[in-house]
């Protein structure tokens, strides 16, 4: 295993449980060099406890807030692309239509009566219209809302206030 891939490897964002334990040094083999000695359950006042819980806490839900923010953010672009598709498809769809119905009905009235001739055009247009929509409905379903990676790191933070992440029965 590298150096790198741990939690505390540079350039890694450690999720919102590791980031509590390693401030509140639960977690660390190096916290005894890393922490200052205030962090010490065993030498720390009520007061200085509170206080640490106080700022880890505030810490933790403003990076799981973050989180949520950016995963939203890639839906909300994911569901912009898939309302462009679809707007673009009802007016494509519009114009094909209106210019091409046109021309074949009077293209058909050559051969036939007018009336079939527009039964036949509009039969047409209707399996293009549903060929469209069934594509957007595609791309619409590619959409998450929930913004999983933070549900995740929210289901970790009882069990980090625990002390119990990462302990396996």
């Amino acid at each position: 295993m590298s150096q790198s891939s741990g939690p505390g490897a540079p350039g890694r964002t450690p999720t919102g449980a590791e980031a509590f334990r390693s401030r509140s040094g639960a977690v660390s083999e190096n916290s005894a060099e890393a922490e200052p000695a205030v962090h010490d359950p065993s030498t720390a006042s009520v007061g200085d406890l509170v206080g640490f819980i106080t700022k880890d806490l505030s810490t933790l839900m403003r990076q799981e807030l973050d989180l949520a923010r950016a995963e939203v953010k890639q839906e909300a672009i994911k569901s912009g692309k898939a309302a462009g598709m679809f707007g673009a498809a009802g007016f494509a769809g519009y114009m094909v239509l209106l210019f091409a119905s046109i021309a074949l009905w009077w293209g058909l009235a050559n051969v036939m009566d007018q009336g079939w001739a527009a039964l036949i055009v509009t039969g047409v247009w209707a399996v293009i219209g549903a060929v469209a929509y069934s594509a957007g409905r595609r791309q619409a379903r590619q959409i998450h809302p929930t913004p999983e990676r933070t549900v995740e790191t929210v289901k970790e933070i009882p069990d980090a206030l625990k002390g119990q992440a990462g302990n396996s029965a």
